[in-house]
């Protein structure tokens, strides 16, 4: 018996944001989707109009596993993660062997099928695709809970927006004009 897609299952307990007031929760299987579905869009968006060579359905992948760690070690907000790099360092290691445990619960035959989705082992261009969805979902996140009246995310929503800009991939930035606003609208207003 394996016990790896009732695992997979337990995102959807997995919390986000979880020393902000949310409107709306997010749990970990939501934004998984959601990041596999804009990095889809960014690797299209890439081959269409910026002559890239990405696969969309590979970076789909990737993303829905980015986050596949958490279901073990639970979400850490980004300001505990990131402020002290020892702490940061740390946590990968944990990240990681979350990873290894999960792996391990695969049947011995489908472990090389999934190795590299769940550890992220694939071409840099599209690991880079899957970590700026990770940063627009959470940048749309913000803008949401804002719409919401929400403003908790004020200073997340200023942070991410700064770190977007600074994404040197011209798929972003297509993304961002051309779809980001429409998050900032009404169900009224996306159906004129």
């Amino acid at each position: 018996m394996s016990h790896f897609f009732a695992f997979l299952a337990r995102m959807k307990f997995i919390q986000r944001w979880g020393l902000m007031r949310n409107t709306q929760p997010e749990n970990i299987q939501e934004h998984s989707l959601q990041t596999a579905i804009i990095a889809h869009g960014l690797a299209i968006i890439g081959n269409r109009y910026h002559g890239c060579d990405h696969d969309p359905e590979r970076v789909m992948a990737l993303a829905v596993f980015h986050e596949v760690s958490e279901i073990i070690t639970g979400d850490l907000p980004s300001p505990i993660k990131h402020r002290d790099p020892a702490l940061h360092s740390a946590y990968s290691r944990l990240e990681d062997a979350a990873r290894e445990r999960v792996h391990g619960m695969l049947p011995g035959d489908l472990q090389q099928d999934y190795r590299a989705l769940l550890f992220g082992e694939d071409r840099d261009t599209h690991l880079a695709l899957v970590k700026a969805a990770d940063k627009l979902g959470a940048y749309l996140k913000c803008l949401e809970e804002l719409k919401g009246g929400n403003t908790e995310f004020a200073l997340a929503r200023d942070s991410l927006e700064a770190d977007i800009k600074q994404i040197d991939l011209p798929e972003v930035q297509h993304f961002v004009e051309h779809f980001v606003p429409s998050f900032s609208l009404t169900l009224d207003e996306l159906n004129q």
